[in-house]
């Protein structure tokens, strides 16, 4: 009998093969089964695309029939949308979070990049930020636009209390808004769970990065007043 060290699973099989193990019990409960579900499409869709990936795919990839798939989603589109509901949902209790205890709007800002940069590098975030939002129905695309602005909104509430209270360089929330997060949102183009960084160390240095560019200077200010008193 062999001694040598067992063969690693890579961590995408470990994954599949837990998901798979939710359905192969009939004592698991409907919302592990649930989960099972959307683990297994998120990564389904990073794999092949929310467009070319079907239920068959899903049902095939847990093992089970695609009836039994009904019993948790009606369609391909509805499991899309509670991805959706799941990391917006993680993202507005780290929001309230955010507010409720940190200080100054600069420290809200990189607070939220850093969280929000954690989010997306776990598959909800990473596949339904790939997606091309032309695959939504209308009634969909709608559900989704109204959590994008949630989103947005709070971020820009931080970028202005930062102008407010003087640690934020004056300049326009909504442009400086998006310019944060269209750069975090890229994460998921090229985001790799085995890189050389881990998600953490990314979300540090994101963050460290993109609050430079908007952070009031102090010292600058300092030379303009010095200015103003000798002229």
């Amino acid at each position: 009998m062999s001694t040598g060290p067992h063969p690693v699973m890579p961590k995408d099989a470990v994954q599949q093969h837990s998901h798979w193990k939710a359905f192969a019990s009939r004592r698991r409960d409907p919302e592990t089964k649930r989960e099972a579900v959307l683990q297994t499409a998120a990564q389904l869709f990073l794999e092949k695309s929310y467009a070319r990936t079907s239920l068959n795919d899903v049902a095939d990839r847990l093992n089970i029939t695609k009836p039994a798939l009904y019993h948790y989603f009606r369609n391909k589109e509805e499991i899309l949308l509670e991805c959706y509901r799941l990391g917006t949902g993680l993202i507005g209790e780290i929001l309230n979070d955010i507010a409720t205890h940190c200080g100054t709007g600069l420290e809200k800002v990189e607070a939220f990049i850093y969280s929000y940069a954690n989010v997306l590098t776990v598959n909800f975030g990473r596949c339904v930020m790939r997606l091309d939002e032309g695959d939504l129905s209308s009634e969909a695309f709608a559900e989704v636009r109204n959590y994008k602005r949630k989103i947005d909104r709070r971020l820009r509430s931080f970028i202005q209390e930062g102008i407010e209270d003087g640690t934020i360089a004056k300049c326009d929330p909504k442009l400086a808004a998006f310019a944060i997060a269209g750069a975090v949102n890229w994460m998921c183009v090229w985001y790799e769970p085995e890189g050389a960084l881990s998600a953490e160390e990314i979300a540090s240095q994101f963050a460290r990065t993109l609050t430079q560019g908007i952070t009031a200077r102090a010292n600058g200010s300092k030379r303009r007043r010095n200015k103003e008193v000798l002229s």
